[in-house]
């Protein structure tokens, strides 16, 4: 009899846990593809001027939303610019920062720790247009790939390692 409740338990926690899974992959689970505006949007830039996202069409992308407020989203920037000087322009990859913060913040940031990929400016905005490429609690860091067709293969809430960006560089484009 213990034997036989000792492998019901076994089968619960498994279960348990198989649920929990499922219900972290449903909260950072959205739709297949990157929404129906994705690519009409435009954000100012810090330096001035505009970022426009249907420059990266038919590229991949990398989208990182970071604060400057966000210490987990300024040290995960390093990493950011070294895969994309890296891997990104040997690849065809591209990454692009939307900063959730004001200009002049941002402004500072960069110019104490320059990066080479583009940043646009989304201010609050930019969580529900994180939630609406499937980061449903709106955290910061996050960050979405896409493939050159605009469809969704991997997100991540909180600071990307460079494990998940050797991972991310392996995918097809």
């Amino acid at each position: 009899m213990n034997r036989r409740r000792l492998a019901l338990a076994g089968v619960a926690v498994v279960a348990a846990a198989t649920g929990a899974g499922v219900a972290w992959r449903r909260r950072l689970a959205p739709e297949a593809s990157a929404p129906a505006d994705w690519w009409t949007l435009r954000f100012e830039r810090p330096e001035g001027g505009t970022l426009a996202l249907d420059a990266f069409r038919g590229r991949p992308l990398l989208v990182n939303f970071w604060a400057t407020w966000c210490p987990p989203c300024v040290k995960e920037m390093p990493l950011l610019d070294g895969f994309h000087r890296g891997q990104a322009a040997g690849q065809g990859w591209q990454v692009v920062g939307l900063a959730v913060d004001q200009r002049a913040p941002v402004q500072t940031f960069l110019a104490q720790h320059p990066v080479t990929f583009p940043i646009g400016l989304v201010g609050m905005d930019g969580i529900e247009l994180a939630q609406r490429l499937g980061n449903r609690g709106g955290g910061l860091p996050f960050s979405a790939l896409f493939d050159r067709h605009g469809v969704a293969m991997q997100r991540k809430l909180g600071a990307l390692e460079p494990d998940d960006l050797a991972r991310w560089a392996q995918l097809p484009a």
